[in-house]
């Protein structure tokens, strides 16, 4: 059977791809330390998953409306005031079936065949191919180590064109932890709002975890004109240690909003009852679980950009969000272990899987080759163990 040309757009995603692989061969036995997975480790909290217990308990398992229900719509209407200053109605408000979900709508709903949408890179894996599967095309604007991983204004200028329909802005980011200063995302909003026809999407899935006193600003709080412009994608699954939940939501203009919502209707109908009541609770209950799991991230964090920066030939940033490292060993491209030569990020780290069990992301399929993310959502004595084996693999490789 012949497939869609659609499908043949895209390719699977390289960090479940990874992940999968390493539970494999946990599962047969292998000793494999995976710094794959892009969630935390931590348990959901028990509020929460009382709050779907009860749910159950009281036949709360029905369809709900397609775009979810008020309760918590309402709900993510009161975290953006107290949390963000900014005022959404829920007419303003569709929850989804996660971050993933929320972005791959508005993709649908915005983009035509010859419409641009800029990413920077290094992106998270999933945006160019929902780009293409929406007809539209990617521009990936490459930004650099020594800038911190972040775009500056005039590489945005350079970009944009009378066909840039999206701006994708994720801050802290997959994979670098890279965050945005208010400054910063000013500068970047005063370009954008000189293309009319240009929106942003604005992912802020890691908005909680944050480190060093950095303060997380949206790109929504810098004027009501790129207020009007700007299309917020958040869920609980970062944040909550929720992430097979499958709760996300966005805010934005009524008008799409509405559209992701009739979308929503003819694909995947509402998101799961039980979830939402958990969602309800995450965002309305005491706040303190997620207040342990970033001081835990934090210091996993510290441990693992110290050691990383100590190895030779390595550099790592230290991010300012997120739990990623994104370490460059492009020092070590070119270089051999017997038979097996490193051309690339995704022979680095095939490598890495096979002579030292160590699972760990290519930076390429991020867009930046040469480099490596490491998921520091792993005690500490996973971490310490991890590095130790990519220290001694990177050793032995020679040339």
């Amino acid at each position: 059977m012949e497939l869609s040309e659609r499908i043949g757009r895209i390719k699977p995603s390289p960090t479940l791809a990874v992940s999968a692989r390493a539970k494999a061969m946990k599962a047969q036995g292998i000793d494999v330390v995976s710094f794959g997975a892009g969630e935390p480790d931590f348990d959901t909290p028990e509020n929460i998953k009382e709050a779907a217990v009860q749910a159950i308990r009281d036949g709360f398992t029905k369809y709900t409306p397609a775009s979810g229900i008020d309760a918590l719509k309402e709900a993510v209407c009161e975290k953006f005031r107290r949390d963000n200053g900014l005022t959404f109605d829920k007419s303003q408000v569709v929850i989804s079936c996660g971050g993933k979900h929320a972005f791959y709508n508005l993709a649908q709903v915005l983009l035509n065949p010859g419409d641009e949408a800029i990413i920077p890179a290094p992106y998270w894996v999933s945006y160019p191919d929902m780009v293409r599967l929406a007809g539209g095309t990617p521009v990936i604007v490459p930004a650099t180590e020594e800038n911190g991983f972040k775009l500056t204004p005039e590489q945005f200028e350079a970009a944009l064109t009378d066909k840039t329909k999206l701006v994708v802005i994720n801050s802290p980011s997959n994979p670098t932890g890279a965050g945005y200063t208010g400054d910063e995302l000013s500068a970047i909003a005063e370009v954008i709002l000189r293309y009319p026809n240009t929106r942003v999407i604005s992912d802020e899935i890691y908005e909680k975890i944050i480190y060093d006193g950095f303060r997380f600003t949206s790109i929504a709080n810098c004027g009501d004109d790129i207020l009007k412009r700007t299309l917020i994608i958040h869920g609980v699954s970062k944040t909550y240690a929720m992430t097979g939940w499958r709760i996300g939501f966005t805010a934005g203009d009524a008008n799409i909003i509405k559209a992701v919502s009739m979308l929503q209707s003819q694909s995947t109908s509402n998101p799961t009852s039980i979830a939402q009541k958990a969602a309800l609770a995450a965002l309305n209950g005491p706040q303190d679980a997620v207040a342990e799991m970033v001081r835990a991230f934090h210091e996993r964090r510290d441990v693992t950009i110290s050691r990383l920066n100590r190895m030779d030939g390595v550099t790592c940033a230290n991010p300012r969000g997120a739990f990623y490292a994104f370490p460059n060993l492009n020092s070590y491209i070119g270089k051999s272990c017997g038979d097996t030569r490193i051309k690339d990020g995704y022979d680095l780290a095939a490598y890495l899987l096979n002579e030292v069990k160590v699972a760990a992301v290519p930076g390429d399929a991020f867009g930046a080759v040469g480099y490596l993310r490491l998921s520091f959502a792993t005690s500490l004595e996973e971490i310490n163990r991890g590095l130790d084996r990519i220290e001694a693999g990177l050793k032995k490789l020679k040339g």
